[in-house]
């Protein structure tokens, strides 16, 4: 009796104590996610679908617990800065390094004709030291482009070890005029800096530089690329890329997908990736708190029937959490429904990725205009331009999204001002600017 009592009390004690609460699950930093641009898509013949994989970045809460930042500033000190481009270039630059902390890195390449390290690279604590050196930068000669990345790359590499955040800020005004000077130069450059985790952002200051080359540079390596046509927005663009900089949240961030026997990858649409077989991969360098980042891919999709489902691609993407220093990953599935009923397939369209769609490939358009145009080829990039309007109007009013099809319209009067050959410098450059920070994603300031 004792004994069953006994019995009684512990059974009734277990029940009146609080369960053990299950360990908490930490949410991926970047979430992975993948859509179709339209859900159902119509059974029958093989056809083309473009999958979305969006890339949302958890907000950065406490600025005290950002990475630390190894950064160098590479300004073009040439003839063609003299005056208040110099002047308001160094007066950014030291804002730029009042922002840095304690923890931070910084160091300073000029160029001319002759490429110098002025600021080994260094703890941004010494201001006084390093803004005096700033101060005393003054303007003449011509521009060693190449060689003043490769050097500022360089004061990068001495502390590549270490878990910073690497980014060079290339300023300039002019042509690359010393050592290599194509935009393909650069564009291998960048992409080898990529490799080492190096970020570039070039700031085109005037209308006399070459947009070309800058966009080149900063593409490959995953930086930012800002247009200034007046010097007195250099302290802004300056606040607004150290912004970016002091948010980074993760690194060396790659993006693979994978797609099924039967479905292909066709092409990338405004990044720079790589596709090999049934695999796709792209890479970004670093990503900021609460951001959102996308890739777009064209897939072909075998013949189907109605009811018929079929997963179209599995993606993972990897990256270093800056803030923990691990690595983590996420990963999706888009899985395709077919349907013999064209007013489910209608309803079905994805909005959300039909606009990044549209944006996307205006952009690719506008690019490949501007090279035809640049090449002498007028009535060719008026042509590019065109076929691109027509295209996207016509699958835009079908899916039942007649504004974007507007949107697409737009195409005809930029069609017009390069058939009529009234781009002159800044247009070019602006219109160049606006593609890249479509492509890119880059925060508009």
């Amino acid at each position: 009796m004792k004994r069953s009592a006994a019995l009684l009390t512990v059974a009734v004690l277990l029940l009146l104590s609080p369960l053990p609460q299950a360990s908490a699950v930490t949410e991926p930093l970047v979430r992975c996610r993948i859509a179709l641009d339209r859900e159902v898509l119509p059974a029958g013949p093989a056809q083309t679908t473009i999958v979305k994989v969006t890339l949302e970045v958890a907000p950065l809460l406490r600025k005290t617990e950002r990475p630390p930042v190894n950064l160098v500033l590479v300004l073009d000190r040439s003839g063609s800065m003299a005056g208040s481009k110099i002047e308001k270039a160094k007066e950014a630059a030291i804002e730029a390094l009042h922002r840095l902390g304690p923890q931070d890195l910084f160091s300073l390449v000029a160029y001319n004709q002759q490429v110098e390290t002025l600021i080994p690279s260094q703890s941004a604590a010494h201001i006084e030291a390093i803004e005096g050196e700033i101060r005393g930068i003054y303007a003449d000669g011509n521009t060693a482009l190449f060689g003043a990345v490769s050097q500022g790359a360089a004061q990068i590499r001495k502390n590549l070890h270490r878990d910073f955040v690497h980014r060079v800020i290339l300023l300039s005004d002019g042509l690359a005029n010393v050592g290599p000077s194509a935009p393909a130069d650069l564009a291998r450059l960048g992409a080898a800096l990529l490799k080492e985790g190096i970020s570039v952002t070039t700031i085109g200051v005037g209308t006399d530089f070459n947009e070309d080359l800058m966009t080149e540079l900063a593409g490959r390596s995953d930086g930012n690329h800002y247009f200034v046509e007046s010097s007195s927005d250099l302290p802004r663009i300056f606040a607004a890329e150290l912004g970016d900089v002091l948010s980074v949240v993760a690194r060396k961030v790659v993006i693979e997908i994978e797609c099924p026997d039967g479905v292909r990858p066709l092409r990338i649409i405004g990044r720079q990736g790589r596709i090999r077989g049934n695999r796709v991969e792209l890479q970004m360098n670093q990503l900021y708190g609460g951001q959102e980042k996308y890739a777009l891919v064209e897939v072909t999709v075998p013949p189907s029937r109605p009811e018929q489902t079929l997963a179209l691609a599995r993606v993972s993407c990897r990256y270093d959490n800056a803030l923990t220093n691990r690595s983590e990953s996420s990963s999706a599935e888009a899985v395709a429904r077919f349907s013999g009923r064209a007013e489910e397939v209608r309803k079905g369209a994805n909005r959300k990725v039909q606009e990044a769609v549209v944006e996307n490939e205006m952009a690719v358009a506008r690019d490949r205009a501007l090279d035809l145009y640049n090449a002498g080829k007028p009535a060719a990039a008026a042509l590019e331009l065109r076929q691109k309007k027509d295209e996207l109007q016509e699958k835009n009013e079908a899916l039942g999204f007649s504004d974007l099809a507007g949107s697409a319209a737009g195409l005809e009067a930029d069609a017009a001002a390069f058939e009529e050959q009234k781009l002159d410098s800044p247009a070019k450059k602006a219109l160049r600017s606006e593609s890249y920070k479509v492509r890119s994603q880059q925060r508009d300031y």
